[in-house]
C-alpha cells in the first residue's frame, strides 16, 4: 500500500481504524516529507480530540533522552519572552537566563533538572504566548518517531489526518 493509500484512510480520523495507527505511522514516517509530518503533529497538538499540548509535550519529555529534552526546551523557550522565564519552572529558568535577559540555551544537563510537570507548565505558557510553537515542536519531534508513537493511537490518527489533508492539497 502506498503513502497516499494509507493517508486516505485517515481523512476522517474518528472513522479510521486506530488499531492500525502505529503501524501505518511507521510506513508514513518512512515515505512522507518531514515538513508534512511536523505539520501533522502540529495538527494533533491543536486538536480537541487529543490531550492538551502541555500534557503531550510533558509525556514526550519524560521519554526523551537528555539531548532531545534540551532541544525541546530550546524550542519552547524561544517562544517566550525573558520576563516570563522567572515565573516558570520554579524559577529555575530565570536563573539560567543570561545577564542580558535573553532566553537560556538549555544543555542536556540543564534539561535533566526540570520535571515533566515543569515542562507541562512551560509548554502551556509557550502555547499561550505563541501558538505557532506547536508547529515548531511538531517539526522537532518529526525527527523522533518513537517519541511521537508514545502519544497513542488517537494522536497519531489525528496527525495522519493532518498529513493526509496536506498531501492531497499539494
Amino acid at each position: 500500500m502506498g503513502l497516499m493509500d494509507i493517508l486516505q484512510q485517515y481523512t476522517n480520523p474518528a472513522a479510521a481504524n486506530q488499531d492500525r495507527a502505529h503501524e501505518d505511522f511507521d510506513h508514513v514516517y518512512d515515505a512522507a516529507p518531514r515538513e508534512v509530518l511536523g505539520q501533522g503533529m502540529g495538527d494533533a497538538f491543536r486538536s480537541d480530540a487529543t490531550p492538551p499540548f502541555g500534557d503531550m509535550v510533558s509525556q514526550m519529555f519524560s521519554k526523551s533522552d537528555p539531548h532531545q529534552k534540551a532541544g525541546l526546551l530550546n524550542h519552547l523557550l524561544g517562544s517566550l519572552g525573558p520576563g516570563l522565564l522567572s515565573s516558570l519552572g520554579g524559577g529555575i529558568l530565570g536563573r539560567m537566563g543570561s545577564a542580558k535577559g535573553s532566553a537560556p540555551q538549555m544543555t542536556p544537563e540543564d534539561a535533566e533538572q526540570l520535571s515533566p510537570d515543569q515542562v507541562r507548565e512551560l509548554a502551556q505558557k509557550a502555547e499561550q504566548h505563541d501558538p505557532s510553537v506547536m508547529d515548531r515542536v511538531g517539526g522537532f519531534y518529526a525527527e523522533h518517531p518513537q517519541l511521537l508513537k508514545t502519544l497513542g493511537s488517537a494522536a497519531l490518527a489525528v496527525a495522519l489526518a493532518g498529513m493526509s489533508n496536506r498531501m492531497r492539497g499539494r
